[in-house]
């Protein structure tokens, strides 16, 4: 389909959205049809806990629905969240039009799309909070705000969504609504399909025929990962220039490759260095005009391709040799890459970098939520070389 039809079936589908009803408390499920023959689902009004998603699933079951969009200011988030994974599971695609209104929890639900479009402005987010349907004291509010934390990182993880959306979602009281700019929602991979794409991405992604109990379960894109290289490139390049980069802001240079040796200066971070060898694990560098002996921990190696600079890694877990990561990496329900270390051996990380706070939160959510081992942790990589497993 050229982009001129599909501009059209997605200005026809707007316009019909146009006259939907007005949102009521508690979701309603309406199926319609473009001129162009365009099957999909209206939902409207507030996620409440007590809203029956059978009636969706057998709306969309009936009509051979292709897609969803929405009609509602939020409510509910476990709710939402749950319509997302049904929408997912499904196989529909989600579609969202500046003429209705998806936000706060909507936002969650809306992310479910096996494909996701959405106009600039369409999706609005802010500050979680309870929505009042499910009796909290205030002894369990702040248990209870940490595990829905949790929840929707990990929720965010599974639909392929940069978890950072949170971070940006927290700067916003629930009383207020940041709706989020085209650049923002390919930054943090709200949508996946931009208008310039065929419609027939969409289209292809209708529910099977095949009765439901015979139909594979959808798994998320997220742990479809491309196969890894056959050959991937174990070789270290050779370390000639980097930064000083340490979570305490500086690092000692050192007289002797060893910790206890004499301090000779300290350079803060981001202060260059030239290598000029090294011992093991320890550079020896030429630092303002003075040469000693930093850890390799310390420097951001300027040959390495381990991410932005002062950018965090979090680490879950590292093997010495390529096979079992590379099966570890394949077999996660969540987003992992895999890096060769200085040291010979394999670090397996959450795919992508995150700042400071967003790392440690996002660490922290998702121990407690139990997606990542306990002994994971937040590091800058800058023993890591390259990228070996699996684009």
């Amino acid at each position: 389909m050229s982009r001129i039809s599909f501009v059209r079936v997605l200005l026809c589908f707007a316009s019909m959205l146009l006259g939907a009803p007005v949102a009521h408390a508690g979701l309603q499920f309406q199926a319609g049809q473009t001129d162009s023959g365009f099957q999909y689902i209206l939902v409207s009004g507030d996620f409440s806990y007590q809203d029956d998603l059978s009636v969706f699933e057998a709306l969309a079951r009936s009509n051979a629905s292709v897609a969803v969009t929405f009609q509602s200011p939020g409510g509910n988030i476990q709710k939402a969240m749950e319509l997302g994974r049904l929408i997912r599971r499904l196989r529909l695609s989600t579609a969202q039009f500046r003429a209705v209104e998806c936000a706060s929890a909507c936002s969650l639900a809306f992310l479910g799309g096996v494909v996701r479009f959405a106009e600039p402005g369409s999706i609005g987010v802010h500050r979680s909070s309870f929505s009042g349907d499910i009796p909290v004291n205030s002894k369990d509010a702040v248990s209870g705000i940490q595990q829905m934390t949790a929840d929707i990182i990990t929720y965010m993880i599974e639909m392929g969504v940069d978890p950072a959306l949170l971070q940006l979602s927290l700067q916003y009281d629930s009383d207020d609504i940041r709706y989020l700019s085209r650049s923002e929602m390919a930054k943090y991979k709200v949508v996946t399909l931009e208008p310039e794409a065929s419609w027939p991405q969409v289209a292809n992604q209708a529910p099977s025929s095949t009765p439901s109990s015979q139909q594979a379960p959808l798994q998320p894109p997220v742990a479809s990962l491309p196969p890894a290289s056959t050959n991937p490139s174990l070789v270290i390049p050779q370390a000639r220039s980097g930064r000083i980069l340490r979570s305490q802001g500086a690092a000692p240079l050192k007289a002797l490759p060893e910790v206890k040796s004499a301090t000779l200066a300290n350079v803060r971070n981001g202060g260059a260095v030239v290598i000029l060898g090294n011992v093991e694990r320890w550079y020896r560098v030429r630092a303002g005009g003075q040469v000693g002996y930093m850890h390799d921990t310390w420097v951001y190696v300027d040959q390495y391709e381990s991410g932005p600079f002062g950018q965090r890694h979090i680490q879950v877990k590292s093997f010495d040799n390529l096979a079992e990561t590379e099966a570890y990496v394949r077999s996660a329900s969540i987003p992992l890459v895999a890096y060769l270390a200085t040291n010979g051996w394999f670090a397996i990380t959450l795919r992508g970098t995150y700042a400071q706070d967003a790392a440690k939160d996002l660490a922290k959510a998702m121990k407690e939520n139990g997606a990542i081992p306990d002994d994971a942790y937040v590091t800058y990589g800058n023993t890591y070389v390259r990228n070996v497993c699996c684009r």
